[in-house]
């Protein structure tokens, strides 16, 4: 039995890269959201309205997590692969 250890090296190299980067989309996406949500609070404090309020922000969000189920959604294609 002979094992390719740099093909493993380079599969867990990939794998681990591919998981910090979703990871780090998904807190983007989550630290877009919290800072629209103080927007709108304190906004709302100062006796504005409520709505609306950084709609850039809520546009990124929505991106990240997009970017996050494309990710997941290419891992499961390539293992349910034939």
């Amino acid at each position: 039995m002979h094992i390719k250890w740099n093909a493993l090296a380079q599969t867990a190299g990939i794998s681990f890269g591919v998981t910090v980067a979703v990871v780090a989309v998904f807190a983007l996406g989550i630290l877009a959201l919290s800072r629209r949500e103080a927007a709108l609070g304190a906004r709302e404090a100062e006796g504005g309205q409520a709505s609306g309020g950084r709609p850039a922000l809520l546009a990124g969000a929505y991106v990240c997590f997009a970017l996050c189920a494309a990710a997941v959604a290419y891992g499961l294609v390539l293992i349910a692969a034939p």
